[in-house]
């Protein structure tokens, strides 16, 4: 028998069936992938083997680990499999992890619980050890070290120590790399791999982006509604895919290059000029100076009306800060920016020609307001406010225009999925006939069919209404065919820029190689199966 087994699993919640049927399993050594949109049912597969799951939860069928039947455990029995045979990876380390403990104090109270015979000095020279095999050395990464001090993929690392700290059969990670920038996620990965194939252990994968673990999978598992429609090792998945679903994920990864749209408009509606932004970093002691950051260097670059420029970067690198400089929210230290020819200083006439989509549109939302309120609060931009029946019309045409009805405006945001939530973004951000939106990471949380589908709306927005979009992201993957040209920023410096074609296929700068080289692609893990 396997390591994980799962046979004919059945799983209901309230008389609800949320899974059908499922069979997989996991061997030692081996990674298995379940990919599937949110609501396919994997993040409940999981739940279930770990046993953690709803009251009102119903399960028929088997989960065997290592030969021992879970659903048959009580939930003390379940705890000390917990402790020493199923290790989890979570999505967001910031959200695992206490963020008033040190991670040297977490790892610790881990070793400690299933090491129970070590003392204090042996239980940290244990969490030293493991936090070393996960790249976090003692003399870089002290166990005094809190979690806020770490960047996420550092962050990440802590939480796979924690996880091997019981030495686990069975690793389950739920969408560990979604958000991490690719240079980071393809380590992560690369990390999660090796320790497999180092402790002989199962890993369970979890994700919607079939991208991303196309090329550490060695058995991929498609999830739908509930059910599993396809699986087979990597090589038999991808030469033998029978499912028009799973096609249509291969095809949503498969992200073509924009056809370089010839255009005869010379207006510039965004320029920004020679900007600098400075931070000033605490003092280390009483007499020392503050250090300065120069978060961005001497930025310059410029927008036509239509055209789609993608700003591209690794999380610190000035993106967000060059963002926040643009719309007025921070000041900066020099350079100027335009808007529609006019130096732009914060004032209103001007900031209603430019508006954002933010990454997350539900931290973005006001829970407890209507979309009606949401969609028309950019109107407090406007000299002249338009009356409430006029208000009400243009929201729901600005709805009906990003594909929603006009049903949905006496609804609240909880009402809706990640997309949905995502296109009244965009609504709101359409709302006053900006000449430029700026999207912040818009599409990094969707599913990649989700994600393809905004990513069309947004380009047949562009073509009717003439917008120009800056599009921010990390990954060069996702902005691939939608810009019209990239720029890569590194430091606070743009290091490269050109024609999206250009950047793809003949990169100059040794960064811009790297993040292309750790972007999931899914043509590469084909041609090199």
């Amino acid at each position: 028998m396997s390591l994980l087994d799962i046979q004919n699993l059945n799983l209901s919640i309230h008389d609800k069936q949320i899974l059908y049927n499922v069979n997989l399993q996991v061997e030692p050594g081996q990674v298995v992938a379940v990919v599937g949109e949110s609501g396919s049912g994997k993040s409940m597969t999981a739940s279930a083997v770990m046993q953690l799951m709803p009251d009102a939860a119903a399960i028929e069928g088997n989960i065997w680990l290592d030969n021992d039947d879970l659903t048959v455990k009580t939930e003390n029995e379940m705890c000390v499999i917990r402790a020493n045979d199923i290790g989890m990876i979570f999505q967001e380390p910031m959200t695992a992890l206490n963020p008033v403990q040190t991670i040297g104090a977490q790892v610790i109270e881990a070793v400690r619980i299933t090491h129970k015979d070590l003392n204090k000095s042996q239980a940290i020279e244990k969490a030293e050890i493991v936090l070393h095999r996960v790249g976090l050395p003692q003399e870089r990464f002290p166990l005094a070290t809190y979690p806020h001090k770490l960047s996420g993929g550092q962050r990440q690392r802590v939480v796979i120590a924690i996880a091997l700290c019981q030495n686990p059969k069975l690793l389950i990670a739920d969408e560990p790399t979604t958000a991490l920038d690719v240079t980071t996620q393809a380590k992560i990965l690369k990390l999660l791999k090796k320790l497999v194939a180092q402790d002989n252990m199962g890993l369970l994968l979890i994700s919607h982006d079939l991208g991303v673990v196309g090329e550490v999978a060695d058995h991929i598992v498609i999830m739908r509604n509930g059910r599993v429609i396809e699986q087979g090792s990597r090589h038999s998945f991808f030469n033998n895919m029978k499912e028009e679903y799973s096609k249509e994920l291969v095809a949503a990864s498969q992200q073509e290059l924009k056809v370089q749209k010839e255009t005869q408009e010379e207006e510039i509606i965004l320029e920004v000029r020679n900007l600098n932004k400075e931070y000033k970093l605490t003092r280390k002691g009483f007499f020392s100076k503050g250090e300065i950051l120069q978060a961005v260097n001497d930025v310059s670059f410029s927008i036509k009306r239509g055209e789609n420029l993608g700003l591209v970067g690794e999380s610190g690198c000035g993106k967000s800060t060059l963002t926040r400089c643009i719309l007025g929210v921070d000041d900066f230290e020099s350079g100027e920016i335009l808007i529609n020819g006019e130096v732009f200083n914060g004032q209103k006439e001007l900031r209603k020609n430019i508006n954002v989509v933010f990454q997350d549109p539900y931290g973005s939302f006001n829970p407890r307001h209507t979309v009606e309120r949401l969609v028309s609060e950019p109107f407090y931009l406007l000299d002249k406010k338009p009356t409430a029946k006029e208000s009400k019309d243009q929201v729901i045409e600005m709805l009906m225009l990003v594909g929603l009805s006009k049903t949905d405006i006496d609804k609240y945001p909880h009402e809706f999925s990640g997309g949905q939530r995502q296109r009244i973004a965009i609504a709101r951000a359409l709302i006053t006939n900006p000449s430029v939106i700026l999207l912040d990471e818009a599409t990094s949380a969707l599913d990649v069919l989700i994600r393809g589908q905004i990513l069309e709306l947004l380009e047949e927005l562009s073509k009717k209404l003439g917008i120009s979009y800056l599009f921010i992201s990390h990954d060069l993957a996702t902005v691939k065919n939608i810009t019209d040209r990239i720029m890569v920023m590194k430091d606070g410096i743009i290091v490269e820029q050109g024609h999206t074609a250009d950047i793809y296929k003949n990169p100059t700068h040794p960064y811009t190689k790297t993040l292309l080289e750790a972007s999931p692609d899914i043509t590469r893990v084909i041609e090199n199966l």
